[in-house]
């Protein structure tokens, strides 16, 4: 396999006493989707803000394109900006009210010092990809459906020449057919442009379409990272079991057991010792509460941090 064209190593973010993100490595391959999965707080949109520049990490290293980011920008300012985009949760809230549509096209590329007749005819016709005609051009956000604005943004996001997209839950608050309007584009510019997305979403209905691999996330580290088949089939993990459980489908072949999940979820300021999640796990045991297990590669080749993995999804877990 090719190297990947961004690796996380160790990432941890911290804000003052609060560990958003501890441990946590990834990568994320050319081409290639790569789902971001977890209960709301656990630390995705931390990750996704480290790895587009918004907040440096605190510690771990972030390499993009085989470049070390951190040595890089001592010496090319934009070398991220360059290669990453983040596609922002709230996309009316992302885009200025106070600028037109064209204005909002036009602004990366005057900041890149790359606006010309050729550029802005390339950031029209990014428009035009979007389903948007020149019609827009003159509308501010507030004139704009949700689905619009997200293809806006992505369409600004685009004028960069990005490789890879961070989307932080790129189909929320959308119609179920908008939704998969979304996905189609996202996924036919991915085709198009080469480009590779780190999809973040609690939406597992959409996680399970649109991407290769997935990372489940709990409280700030990854507990089970794999084939997003093999994982949704046969989760290793509980905590990955359990999320899946909930899960709502209306295909009666699908449908598990509900596994519900006792106590609520720790603080990131005051979290468990040893396995995070032993407090809630139906299967914890004594070595969990005081020793942290490791991310390890299984014989399947996914990756589980859990004493004790379920065999194959099929070890029994009490509501």
């Amino acid at each position: 396999m090719t190297a990947p064209v961004l690796s996380l190593k160790d990432a941890c973010v911290r804000y003052g006493d609060l560990t958003a993100v501890e441990g946590v490595s990834i990568d994320l391959h050319g081409g290639e989707t790569l789902g971001l999965v977890g209960e709301s707080g656990c630390g995705k949109s931390s990750v996704a803000r480290a790895i587009s520049g918004l907040n440096p990490l605190s510690s771990g290293t972030m390499m993009v394109q085989q470049e070390d980011v951190a040595v890089k920008l001592r010496t090319d300012r934009r070398f991220l900006a360059d290669r990453v985009q983040l596609l922002f949760q709230d996309p009316v809230a992302s885009l200025s009210p106070r600028l037109t549509v064209g204005a909002l096209l036009a602004e990366p590329l005057k900041i890149r010092k790359i606006f010309n007749a050729d550029t802005w005819a390339a950031a029209i016709a990014l428009l035009q990809d979007m389903g948007l005609g020149e019609q827009f051009l003159s509308r501010y956000p507030h004139q704009l459906s949700g689905g619009q604005a997200r293809r806006v943004a992505l369409a600004r996001v685009l004028t960069a020449k990005p490789r890879i997209i961070v989307a932080d839950e790129p189909t929320a608050g959308l119609d179920v057919s908008i939704q998969g309007d979304m996905l189609n584009l996202l996924r036919a510019l991915r085709d198009r442009l080469g480009l590779s997305y780190l999809f973040i979403s609690h939406n597992l209905n959409v996680v399970g379409r649109v991407t290769e691999r997935v990372a489940i996330m709990y409280l700030g580290q990854i507990v089970e990272t794999g084939k997003t088949g093999l994982l949704f089939r046969d989760p290793a993990h509980p905590y990955t079991k359990a999320l899946l459980s909930s899960n709502l489908t209306i295909d009666p072949q699908r449908r598990r057991e509900r596994v519900i999940l006792k106590g609520e979820l720790p603080s990131p300021r005051n979290p468990p010792s040893g396995c995070r999640f032993h407090q809630r796990c139906p299967l914890a045991r004594d070595i969990c509460a005081v020793r942290q297990p490791r991310l390890e590669t299984q014989a399947d080749g996914r990756m589980v941090a859990c004493h004790f993995p379920l065999s194959g999804g099929s070890e029994a877990m009490a509501g």
